[in-house]
């Protein structure tokens, strides 16, 4: 299944497919999460910002978190976990699948066959921390010390993850100039 999803990446990357992923992403930080963060702040009196933004947290710092949100705060910020962030993750995935399947397709040097749906993992725990979010988030004043945590987990490996990416990414850019730099000399 992983090399059939790899296989479509690198059969469908092209720059139309990258300015697509480009125009369905910028959305999203620009204006959607941008507002959503705005408005939850306002509810909650001070800037209090998205858990899912958050690195390396505990448990007491998501349980104040969430009880800063405020009632109101804590449904805007649910229904978005269920509405905005269950279609984001798919287009940033997308993205990120195109852009690694660009730069690494046909090129010997990959450090393996499927490096262009790494960020398929990001998916993956971003949608495990989102459910955790919102869990924590439906259960207030109640807030689970391992649900907490589960999602402190969640939130590291996706960051994790998404470090890997940008370094394939970089790494992948080098040796795309190099091999530039190399053909001219030749």
């Amino acid at each position: 299944m992983l090399t059939t999803l790899s296989s479509f990446f690198y059969r469908i990357a092209s720059w139309k497919t990258l300015l697509l992923g480009i125009i369905l992403y910028i959305p999203f930080p620009v204006y959607v999460f941008k507002n959503l963060e705005a408005q939850m702040n306002t509810l909650a009196g001070k800037p209090v910002g998205p858990i899912d933004l958050l690195f390396g947290y505990d448990p007491a710092k998501i349980s104040q978190l969430v009880a800063d949100y405020g009632p109101e705060g804590r449904g805007i910020y649910a229904q978005s976990e269920l509405t905005y962030d269950l279609i984001y993750p798919i287009i940033y995935t997308f993205l990120f699948c195109i852009i690694l399947s660009l730069v690494f397709r046909n090129r010997t040097y990959a450090p393996f066959q499927l490096v262009n749906i790494v960020p398929v993992g990001i998916w993956g725990f971003d949608l495990l921390e989102n459910t955790c979010i919102v869990y924590l988030l439906k259960s207030y004043p109640e807030s689970p010390n391992t649900i907490a945590s589960l999602c402190s987990v969640f939130t590291n490996a996706k960051w994790a993850i998404s470090a890997v990416a940008l370094g394939l990414f970089v790494y992948g850019l080098v040796r795309l100039a190099i091999g530039g730099q190399q053909r001219q000399v030749a």
